[in-house]
């Protein structure tokens, strides 16, 4: 699978070690930066132009997911979400990670990289990697709906004030 990484200064050695998890484990790893650690760097272009990348390796039918990092999550994942098609989640424990992917078919994670252990973050991963959309009909109905308000502004059948 080919996995798109960006980050902030404040996750940059975890991507680094994730990086490396990662690549171990066989994925194609992509890295969106920052390459050197700059305390006043600006996470929203690396975050964007992560998930600018799963969303489009995923319409060409490349099987793909994001992972962005930042000192508690916040921001990266609000910058991820601002890329059409994005669907970014914070992650904060395996039950958030797993569901995550079984709900909301998460495309992009985001992770606090000053809130967890490197072994934390490593299982966090993983198993959003590993866990399958779970395609039941009430989670792609919601999914389909959230799309429709981001391509139209509004969800047939319900009310947008």
């Amino acid at each position: 699978m080919r996995i798109h990484i960006a980050t902030d200064h404040a996750g940059l050695e975890f991507s680094k070690d994730l990086q490396s998890h990662l690549r171990d484990a066989g994925h194609e790893v992509v890295d969106h930066g920052p390459t050197s650690y700059d305390p006043l760097d600006d996470y929203p272009s690396f975050c964007i132009n992560a998930a600018h990348a799963v969303v489009a390796d995923q319409a060409a039918g490349i099987e793909t997911l994001g992972i962005v990092f930042g000192g508690s999550g916040n921001g990266e994942q609000i910058a991820a979400n601002k890329v059409t098609g994005a669907r970014a989640a914070l992650v904060w424990n395996v039950s958030t990670a797993e569901l995550a992917r079984q709900h909301n078919d998460a495309n992009v994670i985001s992770i606090g990289a000053r809130q967890h252990s490197i072994d934390e973050v490593i299982l966090f991963i993983d198993t959003f990697i590993a866990t399958p959309f779970s395609n039941e009909e009430r989670h792609a109905r919601r999914i389909a709906q959230l799309a429709e308000y981001e391509s139209t502004g509004a969800i047939a059948g319900h009310e947008i004030d």
